[in-house]
């Protein structure tokens, strides 16, 4: 497919990586982009060469949220209830977080209301030391959207989540990591290379056997203990039926490392 101006986005050695074109706007998200960005993560999900999804912005923004241009004529032509964000950007979310490949979120810079949203809704999060977080809701007056009440409280507890919601405070780099918020903070100019090494782990592992393992994780929290071993159960009956379950103990048997394809 052909990949917009608002987004770049390439393929190389099993990582697909998308960065969010938009600097002079802070990579702030118009529905276009919206759109774009689902379109291209459908495109990564259905081809069998990306292994791994890397999602980063140009400039010295990751992202900066919703675009406040296209809300304000929004709002000026009496159409701030309808003109379709929200539903637009819960789309997006809930296809990045439903992906069954491995997501890595790349913070290179400031990430505010459905910016930070992105980068929860991925699996993995490195930022850069000047990478900086706030959710932004309140200060306009609203409570949050495109995910962000549903997975604070799952990362970073309920009374973290309700201080970083209610204060929106700007939190740096170290503070998020203290939290939960991120896995790993590096210096700015290590961050691509920080996490190509880690897409490149999980580009050569058994990604089938991620993808059920990113659905139990995400499927467990409404099922009993009962039911997530029966779950359980099923995946794994998949996983040994698959080309890398039988891969991985061809390897075992051979005492060599497994090459796993994915299947």
């Amino acid at each position: 497919m052909t990949t917009p101006a608002s987004l770049l986005s390439q393929v190389e050695a099993g990582i697909a990586w998308i960065t969010l074109n938009r600097p002079d706007q802070r990579n702030a998200l118009d529905i276009p982009s919206l759109k774009n960005l689902h379109a291209l993560l459908d495109a990564h999900n259905a081809d069998p060469a990306v292994r791994v999804v890397v999602l980063t912005g140009t400039g010295r923004s990751f992202c900066a949220g919703a675009d406040l241009a296209e809300w304000a004529d929004a709002e000026a032509r009496g159409a701030l209830e309808s003109y379709g964000w929200t539903e637009t950007a819960h789309a997006l979310m809930q296809r990045l977080h439903s992906l069954d490949k491995p997501t890595i979120a790349a913070i290179n810079g400031t990430a505010v209301g459905a910016g930070m949203d992105l980068t929860l809704c991925c699996d993995l999060r490195i930022a850069a030391a000047s990478a900086r977080f706030k959710a932004g809701y309140t200060s306009m007056a609203y409570s949050p959207d495109a995910g962000a009440s549903w997975h604070l409280p799952r990362l970073i507890g309920s009374e973290q989540a309700k201080r970083l919601l209610f204060l929106d405070e700007l939190w740096g780099a170290e503070r998020a990591l203290a939290a939960g918020l991120v896995g790993e903070v590096c210096a700015d100019e290590q961050l691509l290379a920080v996490t190509a090494e880690l897409a490149e782990r999980l580009a050569k592992g058994p990604t089938f056997a991620f993808a059920q393992t990113k659905q139990l994780i995400r499927d467990g929290a409404q099922r009993t203990l009962g039911e997530q071993l029966q779950a359980e159960l099923a995946a794994g009956l998949l996983c040994g039926r698959s080309a890398d379950g039988a891969e991985a103990l061809r390897a075992a048997v051979e005492k060599r490392t497994a090459n796993f394809v994915g299947k």
